[in-house]
């Protein structure tokens, strides 16, 4: 450990308290996507207090902190601001439902304990380039209808976080982005060094359309749009067969609108859903199957069928530990339990960390420090330290091992980074998709 790793450490242990207290208290008051207009002010307020120039409300309620001055790469260190509809959550809100059983203030303590270390003189002296610290909105689901007000007030181009960041340029500056979350593949170590393979995702809304007629006395005047929908789920249910293990399909509809009244035949049922996959080939021909189960449903019963899809996740794709996060984790080894991913590990779940993945490189870790399921009532932060305090310090030391030495590891990076899209292409794909 050379003094100024040193220094790092000291410095996020002497904020320790601070940290934690910011985790406690924005674990007290999740908000939704789009929505985290509390939680984008306190996280503005902490990097503020620590002399930071601070842009605000990006994509709504994104907040953007860098240092800066200094010829190099910059490295960014991403929070998620939102929370998870979560209601039985002890911590739930209880107007909304939302708590943070996603864990997602564990990211946040996590972003401003490093920038407590990293924006310290002593240690920035030493960082040949620029941090950024970039609390993001909307990493979970979206809704609807909060999708089409948004887009309908010109708020957004593309209804999701980090997809609407890389539209407005607000990641154009960043060469590397730093990513945790709290363990999303089981594993009992503190620290898991690197990034498991995760399924790929988009949302969509689902509008049949029938006619309304009374249920008992003229049931033979309507076209009843819970059935046309009901025969699309039937549909959707033979098509699993044709779903490949090795593509981890997932397909989860809810109906959000089923009818008005008992004795009127439906005419309007609203059919929500993600269809999920390992790889975007696969995502996109489910999507098309479920178009089809739907669309061809509806018609056999004289309804129609409006389908809008909405922007969701691109596949995560696998990527081991870099040398500068493995150094960095070894510093810790002697107080935590530190393991690297196991490869071909695939995540059935979804994140947006995953378009990021496609365009620039990322260097991810998860953690422990919690027990219980993410998103279920039982989530719980049972070690502060594990959770909090010892994942900044892994982020502040991986970022001081990419940007001392004239940033060498940094720049080993960022030349052997063979992106999957470009960020144009990317863009494009994104907007094509919810035409």
């Amino acid at each position: 450990m050379d003094p100024y790793e040193k220094k790092i450490i000291d410095l996020i242990d002497e904020n320790a308290d601070r940290i934690i207290s910011f985790a406690r208290d924005v674990a007290k008051s999740g908000e939704a996507s789009f929505f985290e207009f509390e939680t984008a002010r306190k996280v503005k307020e902490f990097l503020e207090s620590l002399g930071l120039p601070v842009k605000f409300g990006i994509a709504v309620t994104g907040v953007k902190a860098e240092t800066s001055g200094k010829r190099g790469p910059t490295v960014g260190i991403i929070g998620e601001l939102d929370g998870i509809r979560c209601p039985a959550h002890p911590q739930a809100v209880p107007d909304t439902g939302i708590s943070h059983a996603c864990g997602h203030n564990a990211q946040m303590a996590i972003m401003l304990g490093a920038a407590i270390a990293l924006s310290d003189e002593s240690v920035s002296d030493r960082l040949f380039g620029n941090v950024a610290f970039l609390a993001i909105p909307a990493e979970e689901h979206v809704d609807s209808e909060v999708c089409d007000s948004l887009l309908e007030q010109g708020k957004l181009s593309i209804p999701s976080g980090k997809a609407e960041w890389v539209y407005l340029g607000e990641l154009d500056d960043v060469d590397i982005a730093i990513t945790t979350h709290v363990h999303m593949v089981p594993s009992n170590s503190d620290l898991l060094l690197g990034n498991n393979a995760s399924t790929g995702t988009i949302g969509k809304k689902i509008t049949i359309h029938g006619k309304a007629a009374h249920a008992a006395a003229a049931p033979h005047l309507a076209v009843n749009a819970l059935n046309a929908a009901s025969l699309g789920l039937s549909a959707l249910g033979m098509l699993r067969e044709t779903f490949r293990e090795k593509d981890f399909v997932r397909v989860h509809p809810i109906i959000k609108k089923g009818g008005t009244a008992v004795n009127v035949v439906p005419d309007e049922v609203i059919i929500e859903t993600m269809v999920r996959a390992g790889n975007i080939e696969a995502m996109l021909e489910t999507d098309r199957k479920v178009d089809t189960a739907f669309t061809c449903s509806a018609a056999a019963l004289g309804a129609s069928c409006e389908i809008k899809n909405y922007i969701g996740k691109l596949p995560v794709i696998e990527t081991p530990p870099c040398r500068a996060l493995s150094d960095a984790a070894r510093i810790l080894s002697d107080k935590a339990d530190i393991s690297d991913i196991a490869p071909n590990v695939q995540n059935a779940a979804s994140t947006d960390v995953g378009d990021l993945t496609h365009i620039m490189p990322v260097i991810n870790f998860s953690h422990g420090g919690f027990e219980g399921a993410l998103h279920s009532a039982d989530f719980k932060i049972c070690d502060e330290y594990k959770a909090y305090i010892l994942p900044a310090k892994l982020a502040a030391l991986t970022v001081y091992n990419l940007l001392k030495d004239n940033a060498e590891n940094a720049d080993e990076l960022i030349k052997s980074f063979k992106p999957k899209l470009s960020r144009a292409d990317y863009i494009k794909y994104a907007i094509d998709l919810t035409k």
